[in-house]
């Protein structure tokens, strides 16, 4: 495999896996994302469900053929959501396979959402799961479930099927806990039912951007003086809080006995996509952003999650090492100063982490609400597509 550019082989170098974020189906047809992987050293992918795509499908792009047929043949219209998605990530699975083979299951993974409306019922989610695991039919797949409430019951049941899993809308050390939990509960429910815990993996996502977005608006509103030294330092803080924990459980005797099994550790991730209400005329400046994440938060065995924007400015980037092991200290003393300040993270966390599940509750809503509309000009009646709609949520 050709070397990545000089910023992400110095990251591949310490431990850092750099993915690409926001893929549509545009990236996975015109071979871009092969490209990407061969000579710009992506290594993994997050596929998303979001406006972009519904829109894409709105507009007219390839699915609308797709669309047509699937109408010709009379696919409701879960089942047609269904197809399209699974689609896309068969395309990413296989531009990713051999990164996945050479490194024997470590790296080459692409992140399929789950819908969150799947999640009232944690035992169904983790069915549903398992039934867009066998449609996709490729071993470097793995399943996007929102970190909260049922989310993390159905993490559990997941990897105790043996489904890879990405545990997404981390926003604190203790929310992380929690996963850790359900990972570990999940590989020894797996254990015990005889499958191979070598072939289950799981990473989870924190998204750095909006937690320094909404911490930074509150510190400004503070007004005061002593607010300035804690600006873009909330989201770095909680990270080193969470690589932490992750330190100290994997030198658990609980994780040396499922290590001993076979087990593949937990990987962190950290998401460089801003909220969704930032101006897409600002996408350099928001790729520029995103660079000094790539800077502030290495660590081994992690993953960066990069937008096309902020992959277009890796080439600012210059890593010095580790930036992760070792500062916890540090950490805790900016999440107490915000305390002092009346602005508890524990509290914003949680309502940026139920922010994350709604906006993709929302994307899963307008990416149905598209595929409906594309199905209907192609010759699905308005009536039966309008019914599937209001269904969004149920499995099939």
């Amino acid at each position: 495999m050709t070397p990545a550019p000089d910023p992400l082989r110095q990251l591949i170098n310490e431990g850092v896996s750099p993915w690409l974020e926001g893929v549509d189906r545009s990236v996975l047809v015109s071979g871009r994302l092969a490209w990407l992987v061969r000579y710009a050293g992506i290594r993994g992918v997050v596929c998303e469900p979001g406006p972009a795509a519904a829109i894409a499908i709105a507009e007219g792009d390839a699915r609308r053929g797709r669309s047509g047929r699937l109408a010709g043949r009379g696919v409701p219209l879960e089942r047609a959501v269904r197809e399209l998605v699974v689609d896309d990530v068969r395309l990413a699975c296989d531009a990713l396979r051999g990164v996945h083979e050479a490194t024997r299951g470590h790296d080459g993974h692409v992140s399929m959402a789950l819908d969150p409306g799947l999640l009232h019922d944690a035992p169904s989610a983790a069915g549903y799961a398992r039934e867009l695991v066998r449609a996709v039919d490729r071993p470097n797949v793995l399943v996007r479930i929102p970190a909260v409430g049922q989310g993390l019951a159905a993490i559990r049941d997941c990897l105790a099927q043996g489904i890879g899993v990405h545990a997404c809308g981390i926003c604190s050390a203790q929310q992380y806990d929690a996963v850790l939990r359900a990972h570990m509960d999940g590989l020894e429910l797996a254990g015990k039912a005889g499958l191979r815990l070598s072939s289950i993996a799981c990473v989870a996502s924190m998204a750095v951007q909006p937690i320094d977005a909404e911490v930074d608006r509150l510190l400004v509103e503070s007004g005061t003086a002593a607010a300035r030294p804690l600006l873009g330092e909330a989201a770095r803080a909680s990270a080193r809080l969470v690589y932490r924990l992750l330190d100290e459980r994997l030198g658990s005797s609980r994780w040396r006995a499922l290590s001993r099994a076979g087990g593949r550790p937990q990987r962190l991730m950290w998401t460089t996509a801003p909220v969704p209400s930032a101006s897409s005329d600002a996408s350099e400046a928001l790729g520029l952003s995103a660079v000094r994440y790539l800077e502030r938060l290495v660590g081994w065995n992690t993953v960066i999650a990069l937008t096309p924007a902020a992959l277009a400015a890796v080439h600012r980037c210059e890593p010095r090492g580790d930036t992760l092991l070792g500062t916890h200290r540090g950490a805790q003393s900016v999440l107490d100063g915000l305390d002092l300040l009346g602005i508890p993270y524990d509290t914003v966390a949680r309502r940026l982490a139920a922010e994350c599940l709604d906006r993709l509750s929302a994307a899963w809503r307008g990416l149905r609400a598209a595929v409906a509309e594309s199905v209907e000009r192609a010759g699905e009646p308005a009536a039966v597509a309008a019914e599937s709609v209001e269904r969004a949520g149920d499995p099939m």
